[in-house]
């Protein structure tokens, strides 16, 4: 086979950009892993959002002590320095040379490549499929860390073969790998399924299924807060509260489109030969609400709101603590309005967006899903919908890129992405127009000239998913949140149970009246080792009431975090901390 027949593209130089950097350092990985384990087949090796990964079968699962190895292989690799060498080969000197190498991965993926050339990358004793760039030399590679690895499945199919995955990164500055290092044992610390076990927030369990979220008695107060919120916000802003069934039957999600473009997403079942779909979204229901009565101009717009548990099929590998789950509540709504409403009502939704993420504490940024390959209506009202959303942008002078293709099958829409106190991005709220399901389900409202017209429809979510959203304010408060968030806002602690008499129980009465969430830590334990325990759970005020503070009818304040301490009256401090534990009312519906 004559490598050099081929006419190759030069190599990268050292100055490329960090996604060259990361697949030049995954090519040296993969070259370490073959040498460390003879016969390994390698599958795919791609850059991530941070770093790289490679996946392998090397006939057993990697051991932490295996990364030590391959580091050090991969040192060694640095400084013998090999010329990172590109080619082009034809299909079948490429499926030749890897057939004979044992590396079926590769050759089925040649096998389905479209192209009569394939791009070759070799690097002294290793070769590889791939379209590159790289660096030209393995030793520009200065800094690197091999950061775990995990079971995959070839091509993301779980009945296909079972690779091991290994993940890494690597910089030219040292500083820049220290600080990556550093970012992610703090994001290790935050980690919501940690700290989920940790602080007794949630749990799941496969007794019940896989991806679908069990909250205990602190999670459901936390999630209580923020649905009384939601509530409020909504109502304050001309929202109706509706409810909707869990499924319903085929038909309907037949109508809404839902059943040809979206069924490999859901659960059916059959009751009484018919045919039923567990909802994967509340839109159909809020339409039927709205088909109940003939509509006038003067009623739109309505706006429906429902905090919607829906289910979507997710594959078990993919799921992950509350951010990737099977069953979720969405705090749902839809707009019923005349076109010419059509900016005002999306620029109210911007604005209910931002200042419901300024009070939770998150920045953010916008992105524009346009219409996708798989999509149902006229493109010329798919135009009409994209309009609307960017002119209601524009209006407000926000920021937002163009994604091409991301719409939903029904609407395009507007993506928020929320910033957490790591700066990593979360998928939050959205906001679509959609001209079709109106059409599809013959929507109408009696026009100011007595004829019949068609409304539009808005759906939006301020905060999307539930589960998803407590995950990430769990990651982005590491689990020690506002008063006003947590779960036990305070915990009281007698000294015992002689010298503080009956005055701990006139402070819960107090509370209770208050209606402050808090628990009593009265265990034989030492006192120190109570205040330990309150601040390892994350617990904002410790009122701690020994026999002085009975006396005196006041209480012994800590707040997490603070090594001072301060005496209150029993009324001070009850009325300090109804103030900070009540919902905000920030500037929503003002």
């Amino acid at each position: 086979m004559n490598e050099d027949k081929h006419a190759a593209p030069a190599a990268v130089p050292f100055a490329e950009d960090q996604d060259t950097y990361w697949h030049t350092t995954t090519h040296i990985m993969a070259q370490a892993v073959c040498r460390l384990f003879p016969g390994a087949k390698y599958a795919i090796g791609p850059t991530i959002e941070e770093g790289f990964y490679y996946d392998f079968d090397i006939g057993r699962n990697f051991l932490p002590e295996d990364l030590e190895s391959i580091e050090a292989e991969m040192k060694k690799i640095l400084k013998e320095d090999h010329p990172v060498e590109h080619a082009l080969w034809t299909k079948d000197e490429a499926l030749a040379f890897f057939e004979k190498g044992g590396q079926i991965f590769k050759a089925e993926l040649i096998r389905g490549l479209p192209d009569d050339k394939v791009s070759i990358y070799r690097q002294g004793e290793f070769t590889d499929l791939c379209r590159g760039p790289h660096l030209k030399q393995t030793g520009l590679v200065k800094h690197f860390k091999l950061l775990s690895f995990s079971g995959a499945y070839w091509r993301a199919n779980d009945k296909g073969p079972k690779l091991q995955r290994i993940y890494g990164i690597s910089y030219r500055d040292k500083g820049q790998l220290a600080e990556f290092v550093r970012r992610r044992a703090e994001a290790e610390k935050r980690d919501h399924r940690r700290l989920g076990v940790e602080l007794d927030l949630y749990g799941m369990d496969e007794t019940i299924g896989g991806g679908l979220v069990l909250y205990h008695p602190k999670g459901s107060a936390l999630r209580g807060v923020i649905e009384d919120f939601l509530k409020r916000a909504h109502r304050k802003l001309g929202y109706q509260y509706i409810y909707s069934p869990h499924m319903a039957n085929a038909n309907l999600w037949k109508i809404s489109g839902h059943y040809e473009n979206y069924k490999e997403n859901m659960y059916f079942t059959e009751i009484e030969e018919q045919e039923f779909g567990i909802k994967p979204m509340n839109c159909p229901f809020h339409i039927q609400v709205y088909r109940s009565h003939l509509r006038s101009y003067r009623e739109l717009p309505i706006r429906y709101f429902e905090l919607g548990t829906v289910y979507r099929f997710e594959r078990s590998g993919v799921l992950h603590g509350l951010l990737r789950v099977r069953g979720f509540t969405q705090d749902d709504a839809h707009i019923f309005c005349r076109e010419s409403q059509l900016t005002d009502e999306i620029i109210g939704v911007l604005d209910f967006v931002r200042s419901v993420l300024r009070l939770f504490g998150f920045s953010y940024t916008v992105g524009v899903g346009t219409r996708p390959q798989k999509f149902m209506g006229d493109p010329g009202l798919w135009d009409r919908a994209t309009d609307a959303l960017v002119k209601a942008l524009n209006a407000q002078g926000i920021e937002h890129k163009i994604h091409d293709g991301d719409g939903a099958f029904y609407g395009p829409k507007i993506d928020v992405a929320l910033k957490d106190a790591l700066g990593r991005s979360w998928q939050g709220p959205t906001i679509q127009v959609d001209f079709n399901l109106p059409q599809r389900f013959g929507l109408e409202y009696v026009a100011e000239g007595g004829g019949r017209e068609q409304p539009v429809m808005i759906h939006r979510a301020i905060l999307g998913s539930l589960e998803r959203f407590i995950g990430c304010l769990i990651e982005h408060y590491a689990g020690d949140f506002p008063v006003w968030l947590a779960p036990i806002q305070a915990r009281v602690i007698p000294v015992s149970a002689e010298a503080a008499g009956d005055f701990p129980k006139e402070v819960m009465s107090e509370l209770r009246a208050a209606d402050i969430r808090f628990d009593v830590d009265d265990r034989e334990e030492s006192l120190g080792k109570r205040i330990r325990a309150a601040e390892l759970e994350k617990i904002p005020v410790v009122a701690v009431i020994g026999n002085r503070e009975a006396q005196a009818r006041s209480v012994n304040v800590r707040r997490r975090g603070k090594k001072d301490q301060e005496v209150l009256s029993l009324g001070e401090f009850v009325e300090g901390i109804r103030r900070e534990a009540g919902l905000p009312e920030g500037e929503i519906g003002s």
